[in-house]
């Protein structure tokens, strides 16, 4: 197998293999990272540090893992994710901080195996019910989220604390 060879054929060519990321796929992970900054347009606001990915990932106090999605030996997409609580179910939450498809090779399967091996680590944690975010604008993902059987909650509103106003509130 290839580490860290992110695919760009446009047919499916093999099965689809869904596996745990590992600190030797950082480089294909911060790939795929840069990839969903500039199809979410964010590209202004990423920071991205492979030291501190392999740290907070793969190092001994871990915040997230990694799923892999690869077809003969390349990466075409990843998923992100880490735990949270809800005191309202009284359960462990999934919750997907990144999931993305190369869009050469979206409509293939990748997305939807992503989502499926997600949901087997979810109810393997005792989880009962799993998050994401996505973007208003984002009609292709919202359309596929839906005909997974997701629903969206347009109760909630993001709120964010970030930067020089997380620090002077820690203060």
């Amino acid at each position: 197998m290839k580490r860290g060879k992110v695919g760009t054929e446009q047919r499916a060519q093999g099965p689809l293999r869904i596996r745990r990321g590992t600190a030797q796929d950082l480089p294909a992970i911060a790939h795929l990272i840069r990839e969903l900054a500039k199809y979410e347009r964010l590209v202004r606001d990423l920071r991205l540090d492979v030291r501190r990915l392999r740290r907070h990932g793969f190092g001994r106090r871990r915040y997230f893992e990694a799923l892999l999605c690869e077809r003969a030996g390349r990466t075409l997409g990843y998923a992100l994710y880490y735990f949270a609580y809800s005191s309202f179910s009284c359960s462990p939450v999934l919750f997907i901080e990144d999931i993305f498809v190369l869009p050469e090779a979206r409509g293939q399967g990748a997305g939807k195996a992503l989502m499926a091996a997600l949901a087997r680590v979810a109810v393997q944690r005792g989880c009962e019910q799993m998050e994401w975010i996505v973007l208003g604008w984002n009609r292709p993902s919202i359309a596929f989220y839906r005909g997974l059987g997701a629903r969206l909650d347009r109760t909630w509103v993001l709120t964010r604390l970030v930067g020089t106003r997380l620090r002077r509130l820690a203060r």
